[in-house]
């Protein structure tokens, strides 16, 4: 960001919030050397023999010249217009069933590993050959046991451990911190291969653990994350550390970082005091572990800002320096304080640059949602200062949480309406290789909410310009982006073009949408449009009638409203198709529904323009029989614009409705 560099004391302005609490980074040295005779030193200038090039530069140089090709889809995905998926769910399940077949693929090697022991390939790749996931070491030793912690396998590595210790044998202190790492990272639970040949054996287990979890009162316990915990009182992690016979830093920092990810909190707290009073000394992670944990110790905002500030002095007296993960983790944290947040995140920004470590894409996400969680709190120059930094640089993995942050700021743009900032950003995504940020799922999210800000703000040439070159190559428009690009159409009068939409609505499998076809419907009868125009809309109109009645064995037709049957009806009138628009005036009746004067209207209009006067008479008879009020003003209509015979003129007068029909009997009594 855009701040004002301060001196390295600053840190501790932060920490203590007065006085000073110590330095993290040692002073600067100068750059370059005092010469006291600039004539006796002469630069020397070595020319290299070749020059050397990068194993895949003509890789890359070939990648630079192809262009993203906008009618193609994903490149996961097939090139087959009959095998590409067409939206977002059915590209989910695609992506999910491929994940499926490699898993698939992992456990038959697994399981059968004698079927890949002859590998005859020329020439032979060491990367692609499967991997050996069984031990080899046979026997009861310690050397059996570090193979069996490296293959992952928790459930055999225990049992080993047991037996070499119920045998009375000697095993060395990083072979124990080795174990301890493994179960503490699975939570003493299996690792994923294991979890794929024990499935019955590992949900039993989770319902035991769920059950241990609670408190008598059906209450998590303190210092529990709200989800459902892993960590189950004495389990084997804990087992083994108790019967430690020496214990050293990484053991304490192994079992704080495994309860802080399994949600024990209070009980990592609780290890880290051990880890002082054995005169310990932690290492970042574990600071860092314990920083994320503080919304799970302590509820006031004041306290947890005080918890943080107690961690990060032991970090000074300790000699532990910070690093990007660090800072990731106070911000974190002081999303969820409030004021108290934002009154302290940029000293701690500040600080950051002070101690010279560059910000990550996770640091700039929890800033954002420090400041523009609400609205109504949200100044102006945070995001601006945030895109000045990522648009001038190139992203590379630093935390988990970094894949969040262009997504957060889209959504930023979003409800400060900014298409500015929207592109700005855009651009920034575009830079080198911040696109691998944007998986499937959050690209696919990214460009929705960028989509739906262009139509917002955007004149109506820009957004279909966008529309045409980011599906399906970049993302699957969602229902409510094809709402937003309706009503850019229409607050452009630009309706011409709802035929082209209604086909990509077809092809996304959109086309039982409700809300959708009433918006389509609503828009294209509205007003009357030449005829070129009217015929396209009328074909539409004829493939939402058969969406209505079409059905299916999995799926129910879309019942009529009143509104889309009107609409229908008046778009067959306006298009000169009488049969047509009479048979969607008949479901009025069906449905038991009044159609409006503008449908009436419109479909007398439509039997004069090709002078059918059975077709009007046929109106009114419908009008009389619903009840109509409007049914004299369509009998006179009638006899005043069609020329009608002698016959078609006595069918119309004795048509009347029923409640004339009750008046006059009552005359007659």
């Amino acid at each position: 960001m855009a701040v004002g560099r301060l001196g390295l004391s600053s840190w501790h302005r932060v920490l203590s919030l007065s006085g000073r609490c110590g330095r993290y980074s040692s002073t600067n040295t100068a750059l370059g050397k005092t010469v006291e005779n600039s004539e006796d030193v002469r630069e020397e200038i070595v020319l290299p023999r070749r020059k050397t090039w990068d194993k895949l530069a003509v890789l890359k140089t070939l990648a630079s010249t192809v262009k993203r090709d906008p009618t193609a889809a994903h490149y996961m995905f097939p090139d087959d217009p009959y095998l590409m998926p067409r939206n977002a769910a059915t590209a989910r399940l695609y992506a999910l069933s491929m994940e499926s077949g490699r898993n698939a693929a992992k456990y038959i090697i697994k399981e059968f590993p004698h079927l890949f022991d002859k590998i005859l390939t020329e020439p032979n790749i060491p990367c692609m050959v499967p991997e050996i996931c069984t031990p080899q070491i046979e026997g009861v030793n310690e050397e059996a046991l570090k193979e069996r912690v490296n293959l992952r396998m928790v459930k055999d590595s225990v049992d080993m451990f047991d037996q070499l210790l119920q045998a009375g044998t000697p095993i060395s202190l990083e072979t124990t911190n080795s174990l301890l790492d493994l179960l503490c990272f699975y939570g003493d639970g299996e690792s994923t291969q294991e979890k794929e040949s024990g499935e019955k054996e590992g949900l039993e287990e989770s319902e035991v653990n769920a059950s241990e979890q609670e408190t008598p009162k059906g209450q998590p316990q303190r210092g529990s994350h709200p989800s459902a915990s892993r960590w189950r009182e004495n389990n084997n992690a804990e087992r083994i550390f108790k019967i430690m016979p020496e214990r050293n830093s990484r053991s304490y920092c192994a079992m704080i970082r495994g309860m802080v990810k399994h949600g024990a909190s209070a009980k990592a707290y609780d290890m880290y005091m051990e880890l002082l009073n054995d005169r310990h000394k932690a290492d970042v992670h574990t600071f860092n572990a314990l920083i994320t944990a503080v919304p799970f110790l302590k509820s006031k905002f004041v306290e947890r800002w005080e918890l943080i500030k107690m961690f990060l002095n032991h970090m000074v007296q300790q000699e532990v320096q910070p690093n990007v993960r660090t800072f990731n983790a106070v911000l974190k944290v002081l999303r969820r304080c409030g004021g108290v947040g934002r009154s302290m995140a940029v000293p701690v920004i500040k600080e950051m640059e002070a101690l010279e470590i560059e910000p990550s894409l996770a640091t700039y996400d929890h800033l954002l949602s420090i400041f523009y969680r609400t609205v109504g709190h949200t100044p102006s120059g945070i995001i601006s200062e945030v895109l000045d930094d990522v648009e001038r640089r190139s992203f590379s993995p630093q935390d988990p949480d970094d894949a969040n942050f262009f997504i957060s700021a889209m959504q930023v743009c979003c409800d400060l309406k900014d298409i500015k900032l929207a592109y700005r950003l855009n651009k920034a995504v575009e830079m080198g290789d911040n696109w691998k940020f944007l998986d499937m799922d959050r690209a696919n999210s990214y460009w929705t909410r960028f989509f739906s800000l262009l139509c917002m703000m955007e004149q109506i040439d820009v957004v279909l310009k966008w529309y045409k070159e980011m599906n399906p190559s970049l993302f699957y428009p969602s229902p409510k982006n094809i709402l937003d690009l309706l009503q850019a159409l229409d607050a452009a009068n630009h309706l011409e073009a709802i035929p082209s939409v209604w086909e990509d609505i077809k092809q996304l499998g959109f086309s039982k949408r409700r809300d959708l076809l009433e918006e389509l419907l609503s828009l294209m009868s509205r007003d009357q449009h030449p005829e070129e125009v009217q015929l396209a809309f009328a074909k539409c109109a004829e493939d939402i009638k058969t969406v209505h009645e079409q059905s299916r064995k999995d799926q129910a037709p879309v019942e009529w409203t009143g509104s889309a049957l009107g609409s229908v009806t008046v778009l067959f009138s306006r298009a000169g198709r009488t049969q047509d628009a009479w048979s969607m005036m008949e479901r009025f009746q069906q449905i038991n529904r009044i159609p409006t004067d503008l449908v009436m209207d419109e479909f007398l209009s439509c039997a004069k323009q090709t002078n059918s006067p059975d077709e009007a008479i046929k109106l009114v008879k419908l009008a009389a029989a619903l009840g109509l009020p409007s049914l004299q003003k369509l009998k006179s209509r009638t006899e005043k614009e069609f020329e009608l015979s002698e016959n078609q003129r006595e069918v119309l007068e004795s048509i009347q409705s029923d409640s004339d029909s009750s008046d006059s009997d009552s005359d007659r009594e």
